[in-house]
């Protein structure tokens, strides 16, 4: 561990590691070519400069901290390729969370055995992907979640978790204890 309390682990490289994190290295490149294009998603006709970006990123990092989300957390997110999934990774490295990538490809029983394992305490997810309806499968694992207010609600399982729709940017989040 070096002294400023981050770890450190180069391999067998003969580069060293870079001495910075992912957040503060992206705040660097939109410093320096804010108008460079950043992200192409052509699946939802969208473009991002790299000021823009920056915008969306910090943004979603302070939605997260305003919710209780923090460095060290586990945020599960269960989407398939998009623009707010790039937007999550950046958020959570930006407020030291780590982002837990759960299989689009999962179903319920998977879902509730991967939060409740890999301790997340909050789940961005995409409101549906091919044919599964990942809204609904929410509303299934704790139904609580259809009537509850934002704000933490009690759910019954073993793990805490918020229900966001990134797809509807405007919407209020879910933040719910599950346990």
């Amino acid at each position: 561990m070096g002294t400023d309390g981050l770890s450190y682990v180069s391999g067998t490289s003969t580069k060293p590691l870079l001495g910075t994190t992912i957040g503060a290295l992206f705040d660097q490149i939109v410093e320096r070519f804010p108008d460079n294009e950043a992200l192409v998603a052509r699946q939802q006709s969208q473009r991002f400069s790299y000021a823009q970006l920056h915008q969306a990123v910090e943004r979603c990092a302070r939605g997260l901290l305003a919710i209780g989300l923090g460095k060290g957390e586990r945020i599960g997110i269960w989407s398939p390729n998009r623009v707010e999934w790039t937007i999550a990774q950046f958020a959570t490295a930006k407020i030291g969370a780590i982002l837990v990538n759960i299989n689009p490809a999962y179903r319920l029983h998977e879902l509730e055995y991967v939060l409740v394992q890999a301790g997340c305490s909050a789940l961005i997810i995409a409101p549906a992907f091919k044919t599964s309806n990942y809204t609904q499968m929410l509303y299934d694992l704790a139904p609580e979640l259809h009537h509850a207010a934002p704000g933490p609600a009690r759910c019954g399982k073993a793990a805490r978790s918020t229900h966001a729709d990134p797809a509807q940017p405007r919407a209020k989040p879910r933040h719910v204890q599950l346990g």
